[in-house]
């Protein structure tokens, strides 16, 4: 099973042009603000097969959206590990994290998708909304 990602990995993508896609463990939240000015899109991934994580992850959502660096920046919510049997729909994870209200009151767009890292389902559009989130101004 895919363990937690504690410390800092940085993966370089072709959007076409090149990315630097850091990632962030959970864990490692106190120090997320250190990289916020350097964030031009964001990518927030939830585990949605474990329901107790639920509420703490809701909180780190609230407080990276309420970041005033982060006021304008695209976020994408990803439900992810949605391949396991025990997973919650994106229903249920809306309504548990009341993504309503969240977005009703968030000052950046955010959108929300379902993925599985391990299977590949839903990356294709992570890719083409980063894609879109990155273009470059007219």
């Amino acid at each position: 099973a895919p363990v937690p990602q504690v410390g800092t990995n940085l993966t370089d993508l072709r959007l076409p042009r090149k990315v630097t896609v850091r990632e962030l463990g959970g864990c490692m939240g106190p120090i997320w603000p250190s990289y916020y000015s350097e964030c031009s899109a964001l990518l927030f991934v939830v585990d949605a097969s474990n329901p107790t994580q639920v509420s703490s992850s809701c909180v780190q959502l609230l407080s990276v959206l309420s970041a005033a660096p982060l006021a304008s920046v695209p976020v994408l919510v990803l439900f992810n590990k949605i391949d396991l049997p025990c997973y919650m729909s994106l229903a249920e994870m809306k309504s548990l994290f009341r993504m309503q209200d969240v977005v009703a009151c968030a000052t950046q767009p955010i959108a929300m998708l379902e993925t599985s890292a391990r299977d590949g389902t839903g990356l294709a559009d992570v890719l083409q909304w980063l894609r879109a989130a990155l273009r470059d101004p007219c």
